[in-house]
């Protein structure tokens, strides 16, 4: 088992006890120390500080504890981040976010589209987007989305 296996072995139960989602994780090089970078994720919470505190702290201590790290590493906590990726898969989880979708095929002219994702059912999705001063919906194949992320809504 390589050194990232253990890490996800070892940090997703954590996290998962402490009601988060481990985004991604990974050991690389960083000047003459290593760097543990560890991306959390809550879907429907925004991730603050304290959090990020707290899940640091929790982390040293079983990291600490378990002692399978025999270098020096700098453990780094963060959140996904408020415009985080989406795997298509992942999709039905974040129905009533705000979300941008890059299209493989465009729609109505459209190679991007962002707005409220409805619906995700047998590979199609439902998106309420404004164009101008309208709010329509759009119905896409999943097949057609090239690539998702969350996205602020102003």
């Amino acid at each position: 088992m390589s050194i990232n296996e253990t890490l996800h072995a070892l940090i997703e139960p954590v996290l998962k006890s402490l009601g988060y989602e481990l985004y991604e994780l990974s050991f690389v090089p960083e000047g003459r120390d290593m760097r543990l970078l560890v991306r959390i994720d809550k879907v429907g919470t925004r991730i603050g500080l304290d959090q990020i505190v707290s899940v640091s702290e929790h982390l040293s201590e079983v990291l600490d504890k378990a002692d399978i790290i025999d270098v020096n590493y700098v453990l780094d906590v963060s959140s996904a981040g408020a415009e985080r990726r989406i795997d298509t898969v992942d999709l039905p989880r974040f129905v009533g976010s705000h979300v941008n979708l890059h299209l493989k095929n465009p729609y109505k002219g459209l190679n991007v589209l962002e707005g409220d994702l409805v619906e995700v059912n047998d590979g199609t999705l439902i998106l309420s987007y404004r164009d101008k001063t309208r709010t329509l919906k759009a119905e896409l194949r999943l097949d057609d989305v090239d690539r998702a992320r969350l996205a602020i809504k102003f």
